[in-house]
């Protein structure tokens, strides 16, 4: 899901920071919901899991370069689901962060484009979340289909973002539009794995019943919205 260097460049980047901006924002008032109903120190619990998780994720799981871009596992929905939005917002842009100050610095000056990226997909999840997933059900419950409409919701939003960043930095070229594509066509099997990947999460939370009441977890995971 990273923007390589050079697709995007110019004057042309400033768009990345400006979304960027709007995305950290939004994520910022989720987080600070969190602190509201939860404090702060679940927060940041949270937020540090997140952050490994996302560096592990990042670093540890097979990766690939294909198109204009990277095949990663980032476990959007996952996060979601044990975390809540706002640690899992802040996990996905510290291990970003970390990643590109650690081992790519090329790629810290499309920081704004790439956490764009990652950001606003789990913002549309946490919205969808709403739609999919009844009141009455406790995120360890959700079926393979719901889990299956958040993490498609998730990649398909990364892919999107991908291909929108290669089209206005690259233009329309075939060549271009055919290495959009092929990224595209590489995020199926994230598609696919990733729903199996959220099920045996939850499997192992259901059997953890002693973290119904910690705050280690977001409240939903244990408990219904109802």
């Amino acid at each position: 899901m990273h923007i390589e260097p050079g697709i995007v460049d110019g004057a042309k980047m400033v768009l990345g920071y400006v979304t960027a901006t709007g995305a950290v924002g939004y994520s910022a008032k989720l987080a600070l919901d969190t602190v509201k109903r939860d404090g702060v120190a679940p927060l940041a619990v949270r937020a540090l899991i997140a952050t490994a998780l996302v560096f592990i994720f990042f670093e540890v799981l097979p990766h690939f370069p294909v198109g204009v871009s990277e095949v990663h596992f980032i476990l959007g929905s996952t996060l979601f689901l044990l975390l809540g939005t706002g640690p899992a917002a802040i996990g996905l842009a510290l291990a970003l962060l970390a990643q590109g100050l650690l081992f790519a610095p090329a790629d810290l000056p499309q920081y704004g484009m790439n956490v764009t990226s990652l950001l606003v997909p789990l913002l549309a999840i946490d919205a969808l979340a709403r739609r999919v997933v009844p009141a009455n059900t406790a995120y360890k419950d959700v079926t393979y289909a719901q889990a299956l409409k958040l993490s498609t919701a998730y990649q398909a939003g990364v892919v999107a973002w991908v291909g929108f960043w290669a089209v206005y930095g690259s233009g329309m070229g075939a060549e271009n539009l055919a290495r959009v594509a092929s990224f595209g066509a590489a995020y199926m099997g994230v598609i696919i794995v990733e729903p199996l990947v959220d099920l045996a999460v939850l499997a192992v939370a259901k059997t953890l019943h002693q973290l119904a009441n910690s705050k280690v977890f977001q409240s939903r995971l244990y408990h219904t919205a109802a």
